[in-house]
């Protein structure tokens, strides 16, 4: 485990023991009891059992504790945050080694952080942006510029223009509360995403911008993905560019602390309603009564709010068995591959290049970077992402190979000084999380959103679904998570 992971760990821990005095009403849980096999045999009592400690459990939790219901959030890991983790560089200064950004329209998470008195601060884009190209290069393989729009050839930024504003065009026509409902559906969940952008575009660098963007929302590649499944994204999310884009778009700002903070705090006012080391393997349910069992003890409740990604909760044993369609949907919603990995430099030395610390690439294994440093600028960290089938790779590789590979391609966009300057690198394969299998979300390949319709959401009995995977805006980001957890709450409050 890398020390920042055991430091943010430690943190968690500490900050929800300070308050588990607190409890919740009807019972009260520490957060951080002695050994799971002293609480096995133990029983508790709430009005609702929340499976999951991230954005969507703890917004879930929240929701209802303001309603007046008594609690328990029931986590796996031994720490709250779900998919957003920070890494902690020393000097109280953190970088975010899950998910980390908000942009404008997330207006529910956005909401969430100014009620918890926390504070954003803008993703640095001063400078230029490297664009670095091998695959039949241009006269310079790295090139630089200012703005959005990337110096490629006219031609395949025409193409791409074009191919864009049809995705956006196709995306407005799919219903977001009833995706499967849309007057193509069929058709376009019966093709890949990859399907469509070869009958679409024509020339290389177009389809690798393209290919770039999709790698990048989902961390899969466009032949993962059905069609249908990327224009509902893009509607949940506004538009595609609203997707990729940095200043004005989902990667605009960022939380000072790091994203897992939002948790931390949501957890501290829980107090001891969460339960870290709690991994639910079964759940027992019927008409208005369910019983979820842990290591730690079996909580008994009036409803269940599970939050983990899909293919995590068909992992759990239901009794009695899930209805056939939600059992194999979840079967049919894998998670995105991902290795984020950072460099830790003295100061951020492209800043005084001229750069924005901003690359995009053709050439793996990174070919996304981003300026990850703290507000104050220093230490300076550079942010790289290896996604899809390069994740798939690296993944194997040791953390020592994946280094060396990772500040390669840094050298390639930034200069010899991303290679030889790093006095530390870190990087966290969300593929190997036990909790969470993967990253960014569960995405779905053909057939899936017309063959199982609404059984990502629909509850079986007293049971309720929510996860990011479940919004219908902004879904696969934070937003989302916040949306799910709020819509899950509702449904239990009118239930009970």
């Amino acid at each position: 485990m890398a020390h920042g992971e055991e430091e943010s760990r430690r943190l968690t821990r500490r900050r929800l023991v300070g308050t588990a005095a607190a409890g919740a009403a009807g019972y009260t849980v520490s957060s951080v009891a002695g050994p799971a096999a002293a609480h096995a045999a133990s029983r508790h009592h709430a009005d609702v059992v929340v499976v999951g400690a991230g954005l969507a459990g703890l917004t879930a939790a929240r929701r209802l504790r303001r309603h007046g219901r008594s609690v328990a959030v029931l986590e796996a890991r031994d720490r709250v945050g779900g998919r957003t983790l920070n890494h902690h560089l020393g000097h109280g200064k953190v970088a975010e080694i899950g998910g980390q950004w908000v942009g404008p329209t997330q207006d529910r998470v956005l909401k969430l952080i100014k009620d918890l008195g926390l504070k954003t601060f803008k993703t640095y884009v001063d400078g230029k942006n490297v664009y670095y190209r091998q695959a039949n290069p241009p006269p310079l393989q790295r090139q630089t510029y200012t703005g959005t729009i990337p110096p490629a050839n006219p031609a395949s930024l025409a193409e791409l223009a074009k191919a864009l504003n049809s995705l956006d065009t196709m995306a407005a026509q799919v219903p977001l509360e009833e995706p499967w409902n849309a007057a193509r559906a069929k058709a376009w969940d019966g093709q890949t995403f990859e399907t469509w952008k070869l009958d679409n575009t024509t020339i290389d660098e177009t389809r690798d911008l393209i290919d770039l963007g999709i790698e990048a929302v989902f961390a899969a590649e466009p032949r993962d993905l059905s069609l249908l499944h990327v224009l509902f994204y893009i509607h949940s999310g506004g538009s595609f560019e609203n997707l990729i884009n940095t200043a004005g778009g989902a990667q605009d700002s960022r939380i000072v602390g790091g994203s897992q903070k939002i948790s931390i705090e949501v957890a501290k006012r829980l107090g001891g309603s969460v339960v870290l080391d709690a991994p639910v393997h079964r759940i027992k349910h019927r008409a208005g009564r369910v019983e979820v069992h842990t290591p730690r003890g079996t909580w008994e409740a009036k409803r269940a709010i599970v939050t983990v990604p899909p293919t995590l909760a068909g992992r759990i044993q239901y009794q009695p068995h899930l209805p056939g369609p939600r059992d194999q949907l979840t079967q049919r919603v894998p998670m995105g591959s991902v290795i984020k990995c950072m460099a830790v430099y003295e100061r951020p030395f492209w800043r005084e290049n001229g750069l924005s610390g901003m690359a995009t690439s053709d050439t793996g294994p990174v070919k996304v970077t981003f300026d990850n440093s703290p507000p104050s600028g220093k230490p300076g960290v550079m942010l790289g992402f290896i996604e899809g089938q390069e994740a798939r790779n690296l993944t194997r590789k040791s953390k020592r190979e994946r280094r060396k590979a990772v500040l390669g391609s840094l050298e390639l966009y930034f200069g010899s000084a991303a290679r030889t300057d790093a006095r530390d690198y870190f990087d966290k394969s969300w593929a190997e999380d036990p909790w969470t299998r993967g990253c960014y979300v569960g995405y779905l390949p053909t057939g899936v959103l017309t063959g199982y319709r609404d059984a990502i959401r629909h509850p079986v009995g007293p049971i309720h679904w929510a996860g990011t995977e479940t919004a219908t805006e902004w879904n696969g980001y934070m937003d989302g998570a916040v949306q799910s957890g709020e819509r899950g709450a509702d449904e239990v409050l009118s239930e009970l």
